[in-house]
């Protein structure tokens, strides 16, 4: 798949050097379904990597060792392939869809997706491979990361960020009061805009509200207010990577990952 991408890549690249603009689209749309097909593999990985390392860390409670080297090796091998997917998915995006996205409302999705798939490799990396991907992921998140107003014509995509980027900072930077603050202001931004959206966009920020209420009851109902271990603690509600379509468009948000 990475080389097919490649060639189709190499392909648009080519065809608008040659000013054959209508076939660069063509190709450029071959590669954003790369990008979306790859995107279907990243959830099921995550929810696996989450099962495994509680099961791993359970074993490491009951003080022995006997099968804690085996889980740990196949833990290995899902982290393997969750950095190769996401990388794949990395590299379409700032190869092809950023550079070529000729819309605000594209620029937005695919900043936003470019700052999940880093918070996915963050979410198990360590040492200087999870701060390099953790400020690669804050870096994108912010980039558009700005408070919707009433000449935003896609407030649904910068609410789905703002709730990306609050799952970030307490999932990845143990931040729980900023990740509190960023819904909470994300929340009651799209409140006061809800009167002036379309139907559709009245939808689907609904839709995503309710995963920032979620978030934002599951935060505050912790005693001490910091988040738990990987791996026991309840996980944050996000859109899913499955939902998102290489058109920079989403159908409806998604659901909340049940992991």
């Amino acid at each position: 798949m990475a080389n097919e991408r490649e060639s189709k890549t190499f392909l648009a690249r080519l065809c608008e050097q040659a000013e054959r603009y209508d076939e660069m689209v063509t190709y450029m749309k071959e590669v954003a379904k790369l990008g979306g097909e790859l995107t279907n593999v990243v959830g099921t990985r995550r929810a696996s990597w989450r099962i495994i390392s509680s099961i791993e860390q359970k074993e490491e409670s009951k003080g022995s060792d006997k099968h804690v080297g085996t889980i740990r090796e196949y833990r290995h091998k899902i982290e393997s392939e969750l950095e190769k997917v996401c990388q794949d998915v990395l590299d379409v995006l700032d190869e092809a869809l950023i550079p070529n996205a000729a819309t605000g409302e594209s620029k937005v999705f695919y900043h936003k997706m470019k700052g999940d798939y880093h918070r996915y490799l963050a979410d198990f990396a360590s040492g200087e491979k999870r701060k390099v991907a953790a400020t690669a992921a804050h870096e994108a998140y912010k980039r558009h990361r700005c408070r919707p107003n009433r000449a935003d014509p896609h407030p649904p995509i910068r609410l789905g960020l703002a709730l990306n980027f609050s799952v970030f900072y307490y999932e990845i930077l143990n931040s729980p009061d900023r990740a509190c603050h960023l819904a909470k202001q994300a929340f009651d931004d799209a409140i006061a805009e809800l009167d002036s959206l379309s139907e559709e966009s009245y939808r689907d920020s609904t839709l995503i509200m309710q995963l920032l209420r979620d978030n934002l009851t599951l935060w505050t109902s912790s005693d001490n207010g910091e988040p738990e271990a990987t791996g026991t603690a309840e996980a944050p509600k996000e859109e899913r990577p499955a939902e998102e379509k290489a058109d920079g468009k989403a159908d409806e948000p998604a659901a909340p990952e049940q992991q």
